[in-house]
């Protein structure tokens, strides 16, 4: 198992559909990288100014996006991966059953 080191994050890449809406197969050559992803392993977190260790908003598991550049490709157990930093993540993808609910306790 891979831990990585202060604020870093290991994500597989989550690849997409292989079809556009209109239901155009897409060849493996045209495709862009995934620039979704999961998390698979966290960091403990960063250091501030006082030295105290700051913890990551991410955890496995979550879905994450991130920028067409971002990061560092690693192979590991034979499964490609990639290191980026916490700070290089776009965001939290959030399942859409929990942002219904969401929207649901907002209208009322």
């Amino acid at each position: 198992m891979f831990r990585p080191l202060q604020d870093r994050v290991l994500v597989r890449r989550i690849e997409s559909e292989a079809k556009t809406t209109g239901g155009i197969i897409i060849p493996d050559t045209a495709k862009e990288k995934p620039s979704e992803g999961e998390v698979v392993s966290v960091g403990p977190g960063a250091r501030d100014e006082s030295g105290k260790i700051v913890p990551l908003e991410v955890k496995v598991g979550d879905r994450v996006l991130f920028g067409k550049w971002t990061g560092t490709e690693v192979k590991l157990d034979g499964e490609e991966l990639m290191i980026v930093k916490e700070s290089d993540l776009f965001g939290i993808i959030e399942n859409d059953s929990a942002a219904a609910t969401k929207k649901s306790r907002k209208a009322a």
